[in-house]
């Protein structure tokens, strides 16, 4: 992918290069390598510092130029694969009530930021792959018998819809979360901070640092046509759907997953500020996720 330090001339260097120079508080000359350099340096210092408290995923930037007259762009790309560590909701002997109500609340957010995939998603893909779409076990027998060949004998040795859903842990069910007032304070209390963060989120102008749009990605990144469309990062537990997520993520293991966390178009130097102010507020959701994974369940 290319970067804004591989094209010291590119229309993009100057956009952050006057980023740079206009929060310089010693102005000097530089030679165009130094220019460069201290581009590089001034921005990724910028950046690893909102994102370095953020151990929920690792991330990296890249700056992208834009195509025909098109004005160069910021992309957030995550560099993790795999199932997200959960902590206490998946590990603790605590109630399940208490561990549905944080799965689900990371459930229903975390995808606004992280390219990240739940239960469902992987169940709806399955089903496709071997049901045809379908989700019932009699509708899943037919199809394997008329349109995979396979004998009614085996069938039956065949994973279905009912069996597949059976293998779920309890805590990842929606419907065993307790209301919120049937929750401990600091429970209560860590997960009104994630919304809260998802909130803040929200009053974000389209065009910020988590902004995904796979036709803009497309646009700026061509060959991203080719990877698969599944995110590399997911809320299912491994040890129970090893082999289901092996064959959901074989494509992605080798083309390359959906990894854009967000691609945001740049034309003018002022929004670069506007761009790490929407990094931030990202990371503070992202560290509210973190909080909430790292409760201590005895000292709720």
């Amino acid at each position: 992918m290319p970067t804004l330090f591989d094209h010291p001339l590119a229309p993009h260097h100057k956009l952050v290069g006057a980023w740079v120079a206009a929060r310089e508080t010693s102005p000097r000359q530089y030679t165009r390598a130094q220019a460069r350099r201290r581009i590089e340096q001034v921005f990724q210092a910028a950046v690893s510092e909102i994102l370095a408290p953020v151990d929920l995923a690792d991330f990296r930037m890249t700056v992208l130029k834009g195509e025909e007259g098109e004005p160069p762009a910021i992309a957030i790309v995550c560099d993790s694969i795999g199932q997200i560590d959960l902590g206490w909701i998946e590990t603790s002997d605590a109630p399940i009530s208490w561990r549905a109500a944080a799965y689900r609340e990371l459930e229903q957010n975390l995808s606004c930021i992280l390219p990240i995939f739940s239960y469902e998603h992987l169940f709806d893909t399955i089903s496709m792959y071997y049901w045809d779409g379908e989700t019932d076990d009699e509708a899943a027998r037919r199809c394997m018998i008329e349109y995979h060949g396979l004998d009614e004998a085996d069938v039956d040795e065949q994973s279905l819809p009912s069996t597949m859903n059976a293998r779920r842990p309890d805590w990842i069910i929606a419907a065993n979360a307790a209301r919120p007032a049937q929750l401990p304070s600091g429970l209560r209390q860590a997960l009104r901070s994630l919304r809260h963060a998802r909130r803040a989120l929200k009053s974000l102008p389209e065009y910020n640092a988590w902004h995904f749009d796979i036709d803009l990605i497309n646009q700026y990144v061509p060959y991203f046509e080719e990877v698969s469309t599944l995110p590399p990062l997911t809320l299912v537990p491994s040890d129970e759907f090893a082999a289901e997520l092996d064959d959901v993520g074989r494509h992605g293991m080798e083309v390359g997953f959906m990894d854009i966390a967000g691609l945001c178009p740049l034309p003018d130097p002022d929004r670069i500020d506007d761009w790490l102010a929407s990094l931030a507020l990202g990371a503070r959701f992202l560290l509210a996720a973190q909080a909430l994974i790292a409760l201590d369940p005895t000292k709720l």
